[in-house]
């Protein structure tokens, strides 16, 4: 189903679950097979499934264009560059169109940074070790 089905989507599926005909607005009648406690419960999932789906695009459409790109040689170069000349990670990010996240995880793997020192989180590069002193 195409995103922009959506809305129109969730709307049918809101109106079958409150039991009205979508076309109609008509009340169904009460011997229904929509009045079914399984087909209810299969209808609440689908919205909720569309919910998802739409929050997730609406939160990926806020994300700068490289996020997911692999990194090439060049582009780890001009990072590489940038961070020995100072630049701010946020700028360092907005060039390479990544998040700061992203800049942070790659500093860190070229061994530029350390993981105490990001500011961010990465759940693929676990934890900092811990201090058994």
């Amino acid at each position: 189903m195409q995103s922009n089905n959506y809305p129109r989507a969730r709307q049918v599926l809101k109106s079958l679950i409150g039991g009205v005909d979508p076309v109609t607005g008509c009340d169904l009648p009460k011997d229904s097979i929509l009045n079914r406690v399984d087909v209810i419960r299969a209808l609440l999932s689908s919205v909720d499934a569309i919910e998802q789906v739409t929050a997730r695009a609406a939160r990926r459409a806020l994300l700068p264009d490289g996020v997911g790109q692999p990194w090439t040689e060049e582009e780890e170069r001009r990072l590489t560059e940038a961070f020995s000349n100072g630049d701010a990670v946020s700028d360092i990010a907005g060039a390479h169109k990544r998040t700061i996240r992203a800049i942070e995880a790659r500093l860190q793997r070229l061994g530029l940074i350390t993981f105490e020192q990001r500011t961010t989180s990465n759940a693929f590069m676990g934890e900092p070790p811990k201090d058994e002193s």
